[in-house]
C-alpha cells in the first residue's frame, strides 16, 4: 500500500522576530537623543494692540451676539444670530477697511467663534481678529 503524502505549509517566523527585537533595540537606544519639535505658543500679554476703532463681534455664554462699532455711536446693541451677517456686511460697505474683531466670554463654546468667522470669511471681510484680555 503506497501512502499519500501531504504537503505542509509553514512559515519560520523566528528571523523575522529576531530582525524586529534588533530594531526596536536600535530604536530604544537612539529614542533619547532626539529632541522632540518645540510649538512656541504666543502669550497674551505679548499681543500687539487692538486696533483703534474696530467693529467688535461680541458672543456672551448664553449665545446672545452684539455688536459694537467703536467708529460709530460705539453703543453695544444685540444682534440675531441669522441677521449677523447682514448687519457686518452694512457696517462694513461704510468702511471697507475698519477691522473686525470677535470677543467671546471665557465660557463660550469655540464652535460659536468658529461660526462667528466663518460669517466673516464669506462676506470676504479680510482684517478679522480675536480680542483678549491681557495677561496681569
Amino acid at each position: 500500500m503506497a501512502r499519500s503524502r501531504k504537503q505542509m505549509a509553514q512559515i519560520n517566523v523566528v528571523p523575522m522576530i529576531d530582525v524586529m527585537l534588533v530594531l526596536l533595540v536600535i530604536f530604544m537606544v537612539t529614542a533619547p537623543f532626539i529632541n522632540p519639535g518645540q510649538v512656541d505658543l504666543p502669550s497674551v500679554g505679548k499681543t500687539a494692540q487692538t486696533p483703534s476703532q474696530p467693529l467688535e463681534i461680541i458672543i456672551r455664554e448664553s449665545g446672545e451676539y452684539m455688536l459694537r462699532d467703536r467708529a460709530g455711536d460705539s453703543r453695544e446693541r444685540v444682534v440675531a444670530r441669522a441677521a449677523l451677517a447682514d448687519e457686518i456686511v452694512a457696517l462694513h460697505r461704510a468702511r471697507p477697511d475698519q477691522p473686525v474683531v470677535i470677543a467671546a466670554d471665557k465660557g463660550v463654546r469655540y464652535e460659536e467663534v468658529m461660526h462667528a468667522m466663518t460669517l466673516l470669511q464669506k462676506a470676504q471681510i479680510s482684517r478679522i481678529g480675536l480680542l483678549a484680555r491681557p495677561a496681569p
